[in-house]
């Protein structure tokens, strides 16, 4: 059956209305729809979305197919919502070739849960020495637009500069993990007073954002766009203020983690809460609340880095950074950003759904809720709340920090070109 009515569903929030999709697009809105030759989904005032789309996504395919591959990441996006994430390029071998971002884009096209778009590195080997093909990786059949050494920072300056001059005559954009690798050696979680009296080597703030103000000085100097991953200070929050009102062309991005966790947690020495950049403090939560709410922070993104469970279940010191993400994403931003008041369902979509895909250029998504577009979309269920439970997960990992949480919000369905990829919570 190749169309489907969505019955009584809250587009981005509002009053309630029906969706009918025909094949791969929507073909109406409105209300009393005729259901005839559609199958019918009965919304019953749940939210319906543009598909999610996430920027930031880490799928380990190939080379670290123990964590995730493109098909169990996917698999996580769709029951997220999500029906385009961006794939990092610290994979083994690194994404640093048109052949290896063409290798990660058709696994995604072939398994079919969601668009798989792949970030090229900004350096050979992310090795922040050689500047990798960033041309053939624009004109491969995977079209790379972003690229980026997240994982690692590109912290030589000409380096950076003439990654952003190369991007510019595309129209590209160079996604930064901004963190000074000399002030950061043997850090283990945020720098402060939780470091102090736990005694675990401290991540200052001014590692983040020293790179952030170059970089927007960078880009502006060059006119070219530089996009700032996993924001996560009250300060670099001021930076990136800065430099647009300046009209610098900068985008940033916070992880749902950063929205809701707070370095209190180290104190469990429990590994889950390890990440980079680490968990900040409360007043850093707010800001970046604050940031997102006024656009400051441009979107949300996950920052999904799956682990396999050796690489966590051990000694602080020892474990691998990272949390997964893309399952409970939504949730965390119901819990911190819908519920507190600071945000509505269409400045969800916005975050979301329309920036990340206008950033990134993906091509069909981030589209509204109307006639004529891509039936890319995702139903909420916002009055849910349970506790989340890994064991449930689509993901190969289950290092997340929410295990036995309760968060609100649940996705029911998820539709990528009008296919249903979820429905009732299921995938199918």
């Amino acid at each position: 059956m190749s169309k489907t009515l969505i019955r009584g569903a809250k587009v981005l929030g509002g009053e309630p209305q029906d969706v009918l999709i025909d094949g791969e697009v929507v073909e109406a809105v409105g209300t009393g729809l005729s259901a005839e030759g559609a199958e019918v989904v009965e919304a019953g005032g749940k939210v319906l979305l543009p598909g999610l789309v996430d920027l930031h996504t880490h799928l380990r395919e190939p080379g670290r197919e123990d964590s995730e591959t493109v098909l169990t990441g996917t698999r996580a996006a769709a029951k997220g919502g999500y029906t385009a994430v961006f794939a990092m390029a610290n994979t083994f071998p690194v994404a640093d070739t048109a052949g290896v971002v063409e290798q990660v884009w058709r696994l995604g096209r072939e398994h079919g849960y969601c668009d798989v778009q792949p970030i090229g590195a900004v350096t050979v080997g992310l090795e922040g020495k050689k500047l990798a093909e960033l041309g053939a990786m624009h004109e491969s059949a995977a079209g790379v637009t972003v690229f980026s050494d997240d994982g690692k920072c590109v912290d030589d300056a000409v380096i950076m500069r003439r990654a952003l001059e190369y991007v510019k005559a595309f129209g590209g954009v160079v996604a930064q993990h901004a963190q000074e690798p000399r002030l950061t050696e043997g850090a283990q979680m945020n720098e402060g007073v939780v470091s102090a009296e736990l005694g675990l080597g401290g991540w200052p703030a001014v590692a983040e954002e020293s790179i952030i103000a170059r970089d927007v000085l960078l880009a502006d100097h060059v006119g070219s766009r530089v996009h700032i991953c996993h924001l996560s200070t009250a300060g670099s929050v001021e930076i990136v203020r800065w430099a647009k009102s300046r009209g610098i062309d900068v985008t940033a991005e916070v992880t749902p983690h950063h929205l809701l966790l707070t370095d209190e947690l180290v104190r469990t020495y429990n590994p889950v809460y390890k990440v980079n950049p680490p968990l900040r403090t409360e007043r850093d939560v707010l800001a970046l609340r604050e940031a997102l709410a006024d656009g400051t922070i441009d979107i949300v993104a996950t920052d999904h880095a799956p682990h396999p469970h050796e690489d966590k279940d051990c000694e602080w010191a020892a474990a691998a950074m990272g949390m997964v993400g893309l399952e409970t994403a939504l949730s965390v931003v119901q819990e911190t950003m819908v519920d507190t008041g600071l945000l509505d369902w269409a400045g969800v979509a916005e975050r979301m759904s329309f920036k990340p895909a206008k950033i990134g250029r993906a091509t069909g998504h981030g589209r509204p809720v109307s006639a004529g577009e891509p039936a890319n979309l995702t139903l909420v269920d916002t009055a849910y709340r349970g506790q989340v439970d890994p064991a449930g997960f689509a993901s190969r990992s289950r290092n997340t920090p929410y295990e036995g949480r309760e968060l609100p919000g649940r996705v029911t369905h998820t539709w990528l070109r009008g296919k249903a990829t979820l429905v009732d919570g299921k995938l199918t």
